[in-house]
């Protein structure tokens, strides 16, 4: 193909050195403090994140679920792990509470639980070297500016309004979202550049690769006329231009004779593929054009996700069908919540991570300097005081846990026995009440105990596999002269970038100027379109795992140049930095009417899930069935109140 013969690796660039080398898979080449782990805690030595210079933020190569992290986890499903992990060392800590999980919902767990007991000593115990969870910071510094970006948790943005406590939180922390929006967001600096959003047709989907820019976006309104004007530049066939334009502006009624709820719940029985080929009778043709549309919600394609959802997130053809505004039965959390309204929203430059760091210095005031939201964003995490014999708060990184249990009988247990892994040696503390912040499918290898009904829940909630990559380059001239800010690709490795966000928040700043270092942020939801939606997302999670941070940098590459190539945009010469942020268990999973029963919500399967036992309680995202930061607060002061009721 000419495609291959003209993209080489030395034209794309995998021969030059970049910042990346230095990291390996995530792993430092050599024997920095950022290496692999080692046995650690002899006398006189310390553990990585208490040495001077100990700095995730940086790290580039593979993040997210990073080399380190989830071994430990995978090795625990074995039935022979405990036969040759016998030899435990009790720390002798004793605590009012241990967290396993050093996330959102973790963190906020913490501070409800101090809130109600001041004088409580705490631990979190976290398998990755940075906290956060999936709000991961992602930093560079180029051409001497400090850039940002959202290594997972994307933003405040939820699709029914923050709950009291979750508002109450933000506003502890001195988050006002609306106000911040207000202030911070500078949306119109790509507009006044001439920039618009653009859509890539690649050879091997659409025949041939063509870059089409002033592309209508999902959620404005265009005409008639500027859908057509668009589709003439695609290389869509005439039958499937005619019919995108028809989706995207006709006001016909495909279900006539039903009512309003007859349509609503008759499109929550078929996915939006088969509501395009059978109902709207479209053009098969126009099926690559939307296939992806629903990854970056969903982490899959059309095929996996209902009409009726897909109506409720705002995508086309259903203008003539005069729904009724609102949610309806049969609907996911997600659309459902959208189409009654939705949160208040404001984007950090480095996602949630803001608010995962001001719950750091909320808790462990000495690790964070400064006073508010805004200086929290360009402040050094001080991660050696972070777990400090003197304090009682202490939080400690890769250190993932392996066994939690009730000293006893759970419905007269006094004490928790917690037991975790760091650096290949099984350590034990105590403590009088637990909250498992982690991932619901880890929780029946930590608990054994725990009734066979609530292990079965857990283990069925099936996360949503994602990367979030972030891309350095040189300067961002060939978006100016393309005249294009982000990038829609339907067949393309991400489905979907675009340039940083413009945020200017304390003494952060945006990038103005195109000839300076910019950020990219790329979008890939890994799945197998055709099977059911878990068995997609557990094909899409072995993906993940199996690829090598080269094939990432290769198809990173290789569609950035492919993409920018008629601006000038040269991938060996203009990347400079390169983060995947690889999250195998991505999103929290959401009910999909095609694919589950429609239960009560005392049957549903996170909520089963989450069932105190004993001196035990479960927060997370997981539990509320729904992959947003209010969802993991609210879910963290469900976990303390069952303890301290």
């Amino acid at each position: 193909m000419a495609t291959e013969q003209r993209w080489t690796d030395k034209a794309l660039g995998m021969h030059r050195l970049i910042g990346r080398r230095d990291f390996l898979n995530g792993v430092a080449v050599g024997a920095g403090i950022l290496g692999a782990p080692t046995a650690m805690g002899q006398p006189g030595e310390a553990w990585p994140q208490d040495q001077p210079g100990y700095y995730p933020p940086l790290l580039t190569g593979l993040r997210g679920s990073h080399p380190g992290s989830f071994e430990t986890a995978h090795v625990l499903r074995d039935p022979d792990f405990w036969a040759n992990h016998a030899a435990i060392t009790d720390t002798g800590e004793r605590y009012d509470l241990v967290v396993v999980g050093g996330g959102i919902s973790g963190l906020s767990a913490a501070h409800f639980y101090r809130t109600r007991r001041p004088d409580a000593k705490i631990l979190i115990l976290d398998n990755h070297d940075d906290v956060g969870g999936h709000a991961k910071r992602n930093e560079f510094h180029l051409g001497g500016k400090l850039h940002l970006l959202n290594g997972g948790t994307l933003e405040i943005d939820s699709p029914r309004p923050y709950s009291p406590v979750a508002d109450g939180l933000l506003r502890t922390l001195g988050i006002d979202p609306v106000a911040l929006s207000a202030a911070c967001d500078r949306d119109e600096l790509y507009p006044s550049l001439g920039l618009s959003h653009a859509v890539f047709f690649d050879q091997e989907t659409f025949g041939e690769d063509r870059l089409v820019n002033r592309a209508p976006g999902r959620g404005q309104t265009a005409s008639a006329t500027e859908w057509r004007d668009f589709l003439a530049r695609t290389p869509l066939s005439p039958a499937a231009r005619r019919d995108v334009e028809r989706i995207e502006t006709g006001r016909a009624d495909y279900l006539p004779g039903l009512t309003s709820a007859e349509k609503k719940d008759r499109l929550s029985r078929i996915s939006y593929r088969d509501y395009l080929l059978t109902i709207v009778e479209a053009d098969a043709g126009v099926i690559p054009f939307y296939q992806t549309a629903t990854q970056g919600e969903w982490g899959v394609g059309i095929d996996a996700v209902s009409a009726l959802d897909c109506w409720g997130f705002g995508l086309p053809g259903f203008q003539g069908l005069k729904l009724a505004p609102g949610s309806a039965p049969r609907m996911g959390y997600t659309p459902a919540g959208y189409a009654d309204g939705g949160s208040y929203t404001f984007h950090f430059p480095d996602g949630n991570a803001s608010i995962a760091r001001l719950l750091v210095r909320n808790l462990i005031p000495t690790a964070l300097p400064g006073q508010d939201c805004r200086d929290v964003v360009t402040a050094k995490l001080n991660y050696s005081r972070l777990d400090c014999p003197d304090q009682a708060m202490r939080i400690r990184l890769s250190s993932t846990v392996a066994q939690v249990r009730n000293q006893g009988d759970p419905a007269t247990a006094r004490r928790v026995d917690i037991a975790y892994m760091r650096g290949g040696q099984l350590f034990a503390v105590q403590a009088k009440d637990c909250v498992l912040a982690s991932w619901n499918m880890m929780i029946p290898y930590l608990c054994p105990e725990l009734p066979a009904a609530q292990k079965d829940a857990l283990r069925s909630l099936v996360k949503v596999p994602l990367v979030y990559t972030s891309v350095a380059l040189r300067n961002w001239q060939a978006f100016r002269r393309l005249g294009i800010a982000a990038v829609r690709a339907p067949g393309g490795y991400h489905s979907y970038f675009h340039l940083n966000r413009a945020v200017d928040i304390g003494h952060y700043t945006a990038e103005r100027s195109a000839d300076r270092p910019v950020l990219v942020h790329m979008v890939r939801t890994p799945c197998r379109p055709w099977l059911p939606e878990h068995e997609q997302n557990r094909a899409g999670r072995a993906e993940l795992l199996a690829t090598p941070f080269e094939t990432f940098e290769r198809e990173i590459r290789l569609q950035l140049g492919r993409t920018l190539a008629a601006g000038g945009f040269d991938p060996a010469r203009d990347i400079t930095a390169i983060t995947v942020n690889r999250w195998p268990h991505g999103y929290a999973p959401e009910y999909n009417p095609l694919w589950e029963p429609d239960l009560p919500p005392a049957q549903q399967p996170n909520v089963i899930g989450r069932a105190r036992f004993g001196r035990i309680t479960i927060a997370n995202a997981d539990s509320g069935r729904a992959a947003y930061t209010d969802v993991a607060i609210d879910q963290a002061h469900r976990a303390v109140s069952e303890l301290l009721a």
